[in-house]
């Protein structure tokens, strides 16, 4: 009788669960799509329009998100409009969906990280899906295990989707080349962060409307930085001006002066900063990453916070409205004066809150986007 009793116990718990979720998912569509095949709840943004398009159509048939060089801007904006909807969820007491039901999203990280590792496990975590962590460090890439013997284990356990940070430039590529489930670049050396520039370029919309126009200073560490390449792509796809200006050790040789032809990114160079602060709309000052220099780099960090370091007088040079962004962590009173990283004009926090907003979207995206190769 005691086991009786505690099974429809269970069993009316499940039932409430179950009533639960149907309160949020229309009844057609939990019919359509059923529990058991853990198929992807659309989102209201994605019904059809009267041209019979889906919101989510450019975005048909891409499997991973490696960078921006190779999406249009259309495809940027799709996600804009996504992450305007996973705004309004997130605003709700309880943010979170059944969207991911039964599918697992795996974060490789193979490099420390605080706000990105979060914002992607906050991101899976709202849509339903559930999240593993898996680093470096305690893994068996300690015994040996290769980048994609590793891969191919995570997918033979049940992965749907991969996020991966590496310290080598191009792993998330070899990493999408060998398995065939969709991969999100989470930051790959010092080559590309999309999400981040996506995250930035939001961030500047919900400030200005807009980016056509506008004029972005992006400063210090270009040369080892993923985010201004990224950034670069993503802002000029929208038609920002961008400038990158530093310090000539701290620049891709191929953008210095005479050289600038051979340059693969949207941006112009400026070596003098308080001529190219003058009337910008956004300043973006980068930490100087030391753990990736060789030396000889700099002079010294108090040099470069006098020549390149972004402080309230500098600021005051930029467009009336301009605001500061900064992809974190930042070094106060080296790249930025702490006066300014906190001041009136800093974005830094609004960055970081649509982070979990672009990345519900980009998740929810590439897993719309190939529910039919996994079906």
């Amino acid at each position: 009788m005691a086991t009786e009793r505690a099974t429809g116990t269970r069993k009316a718990d499940i039932a409430k669960e179950e009533a639960a979720i149907a309160s949020i998912v229309s009844a057609d569509t939990e019919a359509e799509a059923p529990r058991t095949t853990a198929a992807i709840e659309p989102m209201p943004s994605t019904d059809h329009g009267p041209d019979g398009q889906t919101a989510a159509d450019p975005w048909v048939g891409r499997r991973h998100l490696l960078d921006l060089d190779d999406v249009s801007r259309e495809e940027i904006e799709v996600v804009f409009q996504t992450a305007d909807e996973m705004k309004e969820v997130l605003s709700r007491p309880i943010p979170r969906l059944p969207t991911l039901r039964g599918h697992s999203v795996v974060n490789l990280f193979y490099e420390p990280s605080t706000r990105t590792r979060v914002s992607f496990e906050v991101s899976a975590k709202n849509l339903g899906a559930d999240v593993i962590n898996v680093t470096a460090s305690g893994s068996s890439v300690e015994k040996g295990e290769t980048l994609v013997d590793t891969v191919q284990t995570l997918q033979a356990l049940g992965a749907d989707l991969l996020v991966v940070r590496h310290k080598d430039s191009g792993a998330p590529y070899t990493v999408a080349q060998h398995t065939d489930i969709s991969v999100v670049n989470a930051g790959d050396g010092t080559h590309a962060h999309p999400t981040q520039a996506l995250l930035d370029a939001y961030t500047i919309r919900e400030h200005f409307g807009r980016l056509d126009g506008l004029r972005v200073l992006i400063v210090g560490d270009i040369a080892h930085s993923r985010v201004a390449r990224s950034d670069a792509w993503a802002f000029n796809a929208l038609g920002a001006q961008v400038t990158f200006c530093g310090p000539p050790t701290l620049l891709p040789p191929t953008m210095l002066p005479g050289k600038r032809r051979c340059s693969p990114w949207p941006a112009s160079v400026a070596l003098d900063l308080d001529a190219a602060i003058k009337d910008v709309d956004v300043v973006m000052p980068l930490r100087v990453q030391l753990e990736r220099q060789e030396g000889g780099r700099l002079a010294s960090l108090r040099e470069y916070a006098r020549d390149f370091g972004i402080n309230r007088a500098r600021l005051e040079t930029a467009a009336r409205d301009a605001i500061l962004m900064h992809p974190g962590p930042m070094n106060e009173g080296v790249e930025v004066d702490p006066d300014v990283a906190h001041g009136e004009r800093s974005v830094v926090q609004e960055q970081v809150t649509n982070g979990v907003a672009i990345r519900m979207a980009v998740i929810y995206l590439l897993m719309m986007a190939t529910a039919g190769r996994r079906a």
